[in-house]
């Protein structure tokens, strides 16, 4: 599957969690909740995201982007090794080159939406007490299968976060691990790769 028909998915179901100040919120209530907003959102700036590719970038980044595990991904896409070694500027510099890379890659597979709709599962054994949840959706596609898409969520400050996600058997945070890997293992640094990925459009 192409990773932005994984990124497609993974916008639908959205990214932003409200925390509640004396309890967990419930993720399955908030995600059904943000998935609307992000539906709703979508088919009423259909044909403004079409025509202008900088109003998409501003979409994601003040829709999505507040409310991901920003440095997390970012720690772990690259491992902890590579992670551990390197400076906290030069990891800043990576989050951030990361971070434009993803928000630039949600932005394309928005043009790609076309009135799909989330089905959500219940957790299986629940939220409370937990500070890490699996949600099963299915993404009903009027064109072909539903597609499978898992959620990985982590408790942060009383704020449900989308650490990764899996669709089909496929990771996304695997699938950039895999990449970042292989460019460490043939000798490029961690800066190195910041700096190639500055350069990506």
């Amino acid at each position: 599957m192409k990773l932005s028909k994984i990124l497609i998915a993974f916008i639908l179901v959205a990214f932003s969690f409200m925390a509640t100040a004396k309890a967990a919120p419930n993720p399955m209530v908030q995600m059904k909740s943000v998935t609307n907003q992000m539906l709703a959102a979508l088919k009423k700036n259909r044909a403004r995201l079409k025509r202008n590719p900088k109003y998409i970038n501003r979409l994601v980044r003040r829709i999505v982007l507040p409310h991901a595990d920003v440095k997390g991904m970012s720690r772990s896409v690259v491992g902890r090794t590579a992670w551990k070694s390197s400076s906290k500027s030069q990891q800043a510099a990576f989050s951030k080159a990361f971070t434009n890379v993803v928000i630039r890659t949600y932005a394309s597979a928005l043009n790609a939406y076309t009135d799909e709709t989330v089905k959500f599962y219940p957790v299986r054994g629940g939220y409370q007490g937990k500070r890490r949840v699996e949600i099963h959706t299915r993404v009903i596609r009027s064109d072909g299968p539903p597609i499978p898409v898992n959620y990985r969520l982590a408790l942060k400050k009383n704020n449900w976060k989308i650490y990764d996600l899996n669709v089909e058997g496929v990771g996304l945070l695997q699938s950039f691990y895999a990449q970042f890997q292989d460019e460490l293992s043939r000798g490029k640094t961690l800066t190195q790769i910041t700096r190639e990925l500055r350069r990506r459009k």
